[in-house]
């Protein structure tokens, strides 16, 4: 988990201005804190010796009821951006179900109903109570040193040697807070999951037979051991937390308490040390508690950055259209695996090149689809648009010029003619009925009904209705490169050879991963991967060298 993900500045504009509003906040809140401070000793001290302290009593009720003003401006301005960026990650995430390169991915349904639900929830933790205090850990400890040095150097180097054990502490705690809310998400994402899988396939399930209320329990009660686990951690540390702070308060306290015995300081000054030091550790104190309050909102930030930019960062770069895409030594090796999914020496598909990729299965083809989408970064190799490496340019205008054909395209609870529309939703209904006809979909009537599953369509249905949706983006001029897996299959003979002859037909860079003789056939150029095999090292065997 960080502290603060680069990816959230950059997506949203509300947690821009909300960190800045937390640091003026954080600047004005210290300057207050000191000022309060100086005036509690100036008023205590003037009691104690018998001046007039009128002036500085009600100069010191105003500085309270500036503080408290900025509290509640705090706590509002706090409460408003977490609402701001709550929804503003939902509906992005949104977009991205409903986008139609990607809707109907079952593997990422469970983490989408996660996050959608309880997870961004959680964010109001760590918008609200975390980022806030984040910001006056890196200003009130500055300004309460600068101020006690002034008067009282001592006090100002205990500070200093005492709040880095603090922050050490805390940066620990986040280490073990980190791995154990790695392991409860991913208990959370299991049962999710599983509870997705024995809805799906109910139905089989009860005519075979098979319970799985013991397999749901279980999961279940892994899910609340890690939870169990990750609040025994955040008591602790808390615990020790505050015996540190404490045990720092105590040993300026102690110096301040001997110096003024002995007559090395005066009353005010001594005063004004008891009073401020510790604003210089509550920030740290009150970071700590937030932190595992908000470590929940936090990693469920990060998972829907990862979700929306496909766990890579977006580059800066502007999207180069009508340019060359060129593979260079590209290799993708998949977390778990020893052996690299892909593996491409040099291939530059041209600006409107018909290109077809071959290969047994294993080889890599659809991976080479996810690299071309930005989805999988490459192991090692390039991958250039022109002059720009695909990492450094703009990966959602990079998608957004795609119209992509998965195996198996998603669909929509909707009609035919609403999941063709997702390629383009201002298409009008000539275009929706002119794709279909170009995807060998003309017996499909735009007005037919069908669920999210797709059950009421046979495969190859499924598929031209996904094809239909690619070519509307196609045509309309949304998308100049088209990329497809598998598209024919389950076709027949006719309707294949109908759609490969518009395939050949468009103005547009086509990118299809096919077994069929047919589409390697009528493709300009064939690109055919091998499967990747391990670099073993050469080892030398004793034993007779051939004459």
């Amino acid at each position: 988990m960080r502290p603060l993900d680069p990816r959230l500045l950059r997506r949203s504009r509300a947690v821009r201005a909300f960190l800045l509003a937390c640091v003026l906040l954080g600047v004005a809140t210290a300057g207050l804190l000191v000022a309060q401070a100086w005036l509690v000793a100036v008023v205590v001290a003037g009691l104690f010796s018998q001046t007039p302290v009128v002036t500085a009593t009600l100069l010191l009720g105003g500085v309270v009821a500036a503080r408290g003003l900025l509290s509640w401006g705090a706590s509002v301005t706090s409460a408003r951006a977490a609402v701001a960026v709550r929804t503003g990650l939902r509906h992005d995430l949104l977009d991205r179900l409903l986008d139609p390169r990607r809707v109907g991915q079952a593997p990422q349904s469970s983490r989408f109903s996660a996050l959608l639900g309880d997870g961004l929830e959680k964010l109001d933790g760590y918008v609200a109570r975390f980022l806030p205090q984040l910001a006056l850990v890196g200003i009130v400890p500055v300004v309460v040193v600068a101020a006690l040095a002034v008067v009282d150097v001592l006090s100002a180097v205990i500070v200093v040697l005492t709040v880095p054990l603090v922050v050490v502490f805390l940066v620990l705690v986040g280490l073990v807070t980190r791995d154990r809310l790695d392991r409860r998400w991913g208990e959370l994402g299991r049962l999710g999951r599983h509870f997705s899988d024995v809805l799906d396939g109910i139905v089989v399930l009860k005519v075979f037979g098979r319970d799985q209320e013991r397999g749901l329990r279980e999961t279940g009660e892994r899910h609340r051991r890690a939870t169990l686990e990750s609040l025994r951690t955040a008591f602790l540390s808390s615990l020790v937390l505050e015996l540190f702070s404490t045990l720092s308060v105590a040993i300026v306290a102690v110096t301040t308490g001997l110096r003024l015995v002995q007559g090395d300081l005066s009353l005010q000054t001594g005063l004004f040390v008891l009073v401020l030091a510790p604003e210089a550790y509550l920030p740290l104190r009150r970071l700590g508690a937030s932190f595992h309050d908000s470590v929940d909102g936090a990693t469920a930030a990060q998972e829907a950055l990862n979700l929306l930019e496909g766990g890579r960062t977006s580059g800066w770069g502007p999207v180069p259209v009508g340019a060359d895409i060129v593979l260079d030594r590209l290799e993708v090796l998949h977390p778990g695996r020893t052996r690299p999914s892909l593996r491409v020496q040099e291939e530059v598909i041209r600006p409107g090149e018909f290109v077809a990729v071959t290969g047994a299965s294993g080889a890599g083809k659809s991976t080479l689809l996810d690299v071309l989408l930005g989805f999988v970064l490459p192991t090692s190799g390039h991958v250039r648009i022109g002059a720009w490496e695909l990492d450094q340019i703009d990966v959602e205008a990079w998608r957004r010029g795609i119209a992509w054909v998965p195996q198996r395209p998603g669909l929509l609870a909707g009609t035919i003619a609403d999941n063709v529309l997702l390629g383009d939703p201002e298409a009008d209904d000539e275009a929706v009925r002119a794709a279909l006809a170009d995807a060998g979909a003309s017996d499909l009537a735009p007005g037919r009904v069908v669920d999210e599953a797709g059950s009421s369509l046979s495969a190859g249905e499924r598929r031209r209705v996904g094809i239909a949706r690619a070519l509307l983006r196609v045509r309309t001029g949304r998308a100049h490169l088209l990329l497809l897996d598998e598209p024919t299959a389950g076709l027949d003979a006719r309707r294949e050879s109908a759609v490969l002859g518009v395939l050949c037909g468009l103005d547009v860079t086509v990118v299809v991963v096919s077994h069929r003789p047919e589409a390697v056939h009528v493709a300009e150029r064939e690109i055919r991967l091998a499967v990747p095999v391990l670099d073993l090292p050469v080892l030398d065997v004793p034993g007779e060298v051939p004459a």
